[in-house]
Formats: C-alpha cells, structure tokens, sequence
C-alpha cells in the first residue's frame, strides 16, 4: 500500500463491476494508491469478479443476479451514506480511469464546492474511438439542453458526488443511460454541476458500450423522464438549498 495514499474519512471510491476479473484486482490496487477506501460492488457476475476486488483490498457488495449499472451505483450510493461520507467519486472497472486524477477532482471540489463534478475527456479526445466521440458530443449536447446546463462529456462515469443530493431511489434506465439518468433527475432538482478534465486511457479491452443500442436506451429514457414529470408538482423551488 502505498503511504501516500489519501485517507479520508469523508470521500470514498465507488466502482460498479461485471465480468471484470481479469482487470478489477488491478484497478483496485491502484486506485487504493491514491484514495481510501474502494467500494466495488460485483453487479452478479458469474466469474471472480467479486473474490479478485476483495484480494486487491476492496470492501466489496455483491448482488445475487446482474440489475444493471444503474443499481450497482445506487447500492454504492446508499452505502457511501449509510457509513456516513460526505462525498463519493464513481469510477469504472475497466481500467480507462486513471487514479491520479482523483486528486482533480478532490481539489476543484474543495476550490468550488460545486455538489457534482463530471470528468471531462473531450479536451483531448484524440485517443477516443471515432464513433464513440461522435456519440458521446451528441449525447453530451442533447442533454445538457434538457439540463439547461452546459457539461461537456455527460457520459463519463469518472464523477464526484456530494452525498446529501444523491437520488434516493436507483434510475430505471439500463447500461450506461442510467448515469445520464442520474444527471438528469439532479438537474430536475436544480443540482449544479461542473467537469474535471481526465486522461483518456484506452488499452486493448473491449468496450461494453454500443452506440446503436445505447443511444435507444438514451432517448427512451430521456422520454421516459418527460412522461414521469410533464405534470408533476416539484414543490420546491428548483436549486433551494441544493447548491
């Protein structure tokens, strides 16, 4: 372990994960490198996912059958808060987050108190394949119009969350809509965000995202949404007490 690392009693490491045992014991101890604890939570994968994270030194929660990335995050999030952190960072299984720029994101939270910072890979998306930057700019566009806030790579997971805004239940979209998901139903609060901008690492796995597939589970979620909240009462004044 490396005693540089940051033990904070305040901040902890959320990592959702399936079919990741070749990678995750990796990840794990490099993330441990830089910031304390890591919770990985084992979405039902049939493999060693879960014993790989916990040799590695993770807390590890595992679900009985694969949810979804959305309520791998949820059980995250409700862990985060029921062991008392303040904020939590989300991070990937798959080893294209780098850990050092956890710290980025430490700081600028420190600097701005901005309550969710999203990582920002499209500073220098070079490195990025073709059709995921054409995807993810569209995507990244057509929700922060919805948002009525400008954050230029809404679908990154590499994020910062203040705990006392994090929605109270997991959102209904699969695979990687339920992260813009969770953006929107914040932003519906008046929850302000910020980016960090990250490094892009790109190794020789294969990516679980599809943008045909994913980009449906997008906008169905997104008119889903619609439906959920044309005539709701929201109450509250958007922004009151959130910022």
């Amino acid at each position: 372990m490396n005693p540089a690392a940051i033990h904070n009693p305040t901040c902890c490491i959320i990592v959702p994960a399936y079919l990741e045992e070749r990678l995750i014991a990796d990840v794990v101890r490099r993330m441990l490198q830089v910031l304390q604890p890591v919770i990985v939570i084992d979405d039902g994968s049939p493999d060693r996912t879960a014993e790989q994270a916990a040799s590695a030194g993770a807390v590890v929660l595992r679900h009985a059958r694969n949810q979804g990335k959305g309520a791998a995050l949820h059980t995250g999030f409700l862990y985060a808060k029921e062991h008392g952190f303040d904020t939590l960072i989300t991070m990937d299984a798959d080893g294209q987050h780098a850990p050092a720029d956890i710290c980025r994101f430490l700081e600028a939270y420190a600097s701005t108190g901005i309550p969710v910072l999203v990582g920002n890979r499209m500073e220098n998306p070079a490195p990025m394949p073709r059709v995921r930057r054409w995807t993810n700019r569209f995507m990244s566009w057509y929700l922060g119009r919805e948002m009525k806030q400008v954050v230029p790579d809404t679908q990154c997971g590499f994020r910062l969350y203040r705990c006392d805004i994090l929605p109270s239940e997991a959102p209904n979209s699969m695979g990687y809509a339920a992260e813009s998901e969770i953006l929107l139903q914040l932003a519906t609060r008046g929850v302000r965000m910020g980016s960090v901008p990250i490094t892009v690492i790109y190794q020789d796995e294969t990516s679980k995202i599809h943008p045909i597939r994913d980009t449906l589970r997008f906008f169905r979620m997104i008119r889903r949404y619609r439906q959920s909240t044309r005539h709701a009462d929201r109450g509250t004044p958007p922004g009151a007490g959130l910022n």
